[in-house]
């Protein structure tokens, strides 16, 4: 059987063009002159075998085999399929605990926790910037007794828990730590992660505390300690998600993320750790928007380009260390409240969208998140949604069902050289942490958001129900998830029982050993926490403390 060349095969193209796609045009214009995807990357009318001439054939390669552009693992779904992680959080430790059961039962098989303001940002439910926000969007937490009520009746050895949160997310590992020893759990048998990704929320979510220095070192006093002590625990998740829904293409989600990756990497290596003694445990999270096909090129080429970044740039030699694995979510930026059915579909788009592009975890949005915390009612939808994929459709049973197609090889590899063009651009401008100083990532992240907005206003960027196939009947009136008002009232009874209940002096010894640990920047905050939240510590005493020693973080604004 002959085989065209690369030059036949865009002669024949050329000739389809002028003969064939003319005559047609002449018949019927196409609807835009021009196509991009949601990102901004020129799209053509159709692909080839020739648009794949940039592409070595290595770099596709095998799944589960370097540079694992098809996937971490050599048979992907077919051995397990993703872990459902739905994620939940609201009121007390008890009220969210309830929801968790619920979402066993319905068959989730991993949970992930939804913290609320003041423990996002350390402050105890009782400090007066706590008020009116205690439980309202996520589950409070202030000390290690909230946590026991959260996980109450769950096998932690069974199940992985994921913890969306950032400034003071090693105080709750600590918490976890904690917990899991007192419940006799082998910490080793420990499985899930905390997202503890401080540098995305100086570029895009805005959710920090301390100032930039202070905050890397402790996530590399993270890294380094599940490293030595939790062996299957993920210490960070190193997001996009939030990059994205700040407003940012998906590029820019794509290549800021790795952006960071490299300054955590480069930190816990300045501790005399190898590469492959963590770099194994580290995980990732991305959101999975609404261009079908851009997103899974999105996802490979991420897979290839931090298997080249960690064997070429830092020297791993272990397959473990250069396979990306990520937890995925849908798009909450794209969930409307008029005609708010319609996001179950867009979810079970995004979401069929995430599995093909090979997602080790996945979160489906409720229908009802425009409005509030999502009902069960809403919850269970998003879990059949996974479910449905994962069981009736038959997409697990091919490892890269779309390995090999030329629109999306040639967009993976159009991905992947974009991504490193930003890398190597940020190298040029002083590397990532200076840039985040100058803004630099915040202005293309508002510069984005703001023509995403514009776009939206003129309908050119089309959103079903609210600039496009309007419907003027009235929405129904929607159930929403209530907020439980006596909520404040018994979180902060249980808290300031902790206070009163635990050894003073030895409390106040812990307190000043906090401050020598945090002065002193070659050590581990993570035992001396561990010890604290032990002694009954709360997590606004453990953030004013190290307010005092670090002071806070002020961004100066991008106009």
């Amino acid at each position: 059987m002959s085989q065209k060349t690369i030059g036949e095969l865009r002669a024949e193209e050329r000739d389809w063009e002028a003969n064939e796609v003319a005559q047609f045009l002449h018949k019927q214009a196409e609807r835009r002159s021009d196509f991009f995807t949601l990102g901004d990357i020129p799209v053509k009318r159709t692909y080839t075998a020739a648009d794949l001439a940039d592409t070595p054939v290595e770099d596709i390669g095998l799944p589960g085999r370097y540079p694992f552009t098809r996937g971490p693992y050599p048979t992907m779904y077919r051995s397990r399929t993703w872990t459902m992680r739905q994620i939940a959080g609201f009121g007390t430790g008890e009220d969210t605990n309830k929801r968790f059961k619920y979402l066993i039962a319905q068959g989730q098989t991993g949970i992930s926790t939804d913290f609320d303001m003041p423990t996002l940002m350390g402050y105890d439910s009782d400090h007066p910037m706590s008020e009116g926000e205690v439980g309202r969007e996520g589950v409070a937490i202030d000390t290690l007794a909230d946590m026991e009520a959260l996980f109450d009746g769950i096998d932690l050895e069974k199940i992985s828990v994921s913890m969306t949160i950032n400034p003071s997310a090693w105080i709750l590992l600590a918490m976890y730590i904690v917990l899991a020893e007192k419940r006799g759990y082998d910490l080793n048998k420990l499985s899930g992660t905390i997202q503890a990704d401080i540098l995305k929320e100086y570029m895009a979510q805005k959710e920090y505390v301390f100032p930039i220095a202070p905050s890397v070192r402790i996530v590399r006093d993270c890294i380094t300690y599940c490293a030595r002590n939790l062996k299957r625990y993920n210490p960070i998740n190193i997001s996009g998600y939030h990059i994205s829904e700040a407003g940012s293409s998906p590029l820019h989600e794509a290549a800021f993320t790795l952006a960071n990756l490299i300054v955590y990497v480069e930190e816990v290596l300045k501790t005399g750790m190898q590469v492959d003694e963590f770099a194994p445990r580290l995980a990732f999270f991305f959101v999975c928007q609404a261009d079908f096909f851009e997103e899974i090129a999105k996802f490979r080429a991420l897979r290839r380009c931090y298997a080249k970044i960690m064997k070429e740039r830092f020297g791993a030699q272990n397959p473990e260390s250069m396979r990306l694995r990520f937890h995925c979510q849908t798009a909450a930026a794209s969930l409307t409240k008029p005609q708010y059915m319609v996001n179950v579909v867009r979810t079970a788009m995004q979401a069929l969208a995430a599995a093909l592009g090979g997602t080790q975890s996945l979160h489906t949005n409720g229908y009802d998140e425009a409005f509030a915390i999502p009902t069960e009612d809403a919850m269970r939808m998003a879990l059949r949604t996974q479910q449905v994929i994962a069981e009736e459709t038959n997409v697990t049973q091919v490892v890269d069902p779309l390995g090999g197609s030329y629109y999306v090889e040639s967009l993976t590899t159009e991905y992947e050289k974009r991504i490193f063009d930003i890398l190597e651009e940020v190298e040029e401008r002083g590397g990532t942490l200076k840039l985040i100083q100058e803004g630099w990532f915040q202005r293309h992240i508002a510069d984005f958001a703001y023509e995403t907005a514009l776009r939206k206003q003129s309908g050119e960027k089309p959103v079903i129900g609210v600039n496009c196939f309007v419907d003027d009947t009235p929405d129904p009136v929607i159930h929403t998830h209530p907020y439980d008002q006596t909520t404040a009232a018994r979180q902060i009874a249980r808290t300031q029982r902790v206070r009163s209940e635990r050894d003073p002096v030895k409390f106040d010894l812990l307190l000043q050993q906090l401050v020598e640990t945090a002065r002193d920047p070659s050590r581990n905050i993570m035992p001396i926490t561990i010890e604290l939240v032990r002694a009954g510590a709360t997590m606004g005493d453990i953030i004013e403390t190290l307010k005092g020693v670090w002071g806070t973080y002020r961004e100066t604004p991008v106009f």
